[in-house]
């Protein structure tokens, strides 16, 4: 199921609706109860985050890297481009151009800070 698709049915059971038929819920219905409108307004407050980031999110992220792509970032690091460049030319974060260059040993991993 889409997020979009999960939006329009949780915004129909937190507004009282049957979300197949636009019809207001029974009184007694347990989606009129207000515990679980405040549950489903937080689940929408949820997908509504998720949506977001899915929309603002670069184009390669999450996708496999190639040979030629991970060459092709190796030398912008080498000719000194900045990550946030190189990122963006790759439509990736620059947390998985941080990432992909430890994998690849070119850099080194920050230590992680104990709490």
């Amino acid at each position: 199921m889409e997020i979009q698709e999960a939006l329009k049915i949780m915004r129909a059971l937190a507004n009282g609706v049957n979300p197949q038929t636009g019809e207001a819920l029974e009184a007694n219905s347990v989606c009129r109860q207000a515990e679980t409108v405040k549950a489903l307004n937080r689940a929408l407050g949820a997908l509504a985050q998720l949506e977001q980031r899915e929309r603002t999110r670069p184009v390669n992220a999450g996708r496999t890297w190639t040979r030629t792509e991970d060459t092709q970032v190796c030398e912008e690091v080498r000719r000194g481009i900045d990550f946030h460049e190189i990122a963006k030319t790759h439509s990736r974060t620059v947390g998985s151009i941080v990432a992909r260059l430890v994998k690849l040993g070119k850099i080194a991993s920050l230590p992680n800070k104990a709490a």
